[in-house]
């Protein structure tokens, strides 16, 4: 049981450090993203992440889960050392962990799908409400936003292995004849 529980450890390790680079590359991607084009001879328009308040969402959630991660991650990295003998208090623990990892694993992947949904706007352009289509003009832009998108949803997908991990780690201490009785009592 023990090498299954170090195996798990260094496998969640691992993903939550993939995640966390994603992550941050998303995030990085989106703040650092900018592009000016001329309009008319001497008018300029410069688009950034902050012309869509999806993408700062975008970026504070992703900086958020990949600080999460990072938190996890040392956790992960300390707790061979001070791992505690009692049930209760590893209990505990391990439902803080899973839940942690569903608001997060939620949280960003909700956040990513309305940036997406923002930049199809971007697009493709609402001819009812008068709004062209930014991505004609701002190629480079939408690109790498599109990238950071790519980047978000990868990193959902690990974040997904990681809660299923951490839904192992705590459920598979309770009984599965009787619904949440821990095992030997």
């Amino acid at each position: 049981m023990r090498k299954m529980e170090s195996g798990l450890l260094k496998i969640e390790a691992l993903l939550r450090a993939f995640a966390l680079g994603i992550l941050l590359l998303g995030a990085i991607l989106v703040a650092l993203d900018s592009e000016t084009e001329p309009i008319i001879y001497t008018i300029k328009k410069k688009a950034t992440f902050k012309d869509i308040d999806a993408l700062i969402a975008l970026v504070y959630v992703d900086a958020a889960a990949a600080g999460y991660n990072l938190l996890q991650l040392s956790r992960c990295i300390v707790y061979p050392q001070i791992k505690s003998k009692s049930t209760e208090s590893y209990l505990k623990l391990a439902w803080t962990n899973f839940l942690l990892d569903q608001v997060i694993t939620y949280a960003q992947f909700a956040t990513n799908s309305a940036a997406l949904e923002a930049s199809m706007l971007a697009i493709t352009g609402t001819r009812s409400l008068q709004w062209m289509k930014v991505c004609n003009r701002f190629t480079r832009f939408c690109v790498q936003i599109g990238s950071a998108l790519l980047c978000g949803y990868v990193a959902s997908l690990l974040m997904i292995l990681v809660s299923l991990i951490s839904a192992f780690n705590l459920f598979r201490f309770y009984s599965p004849k009787q619904f949440l009785l821990l095992k030997g009592r």
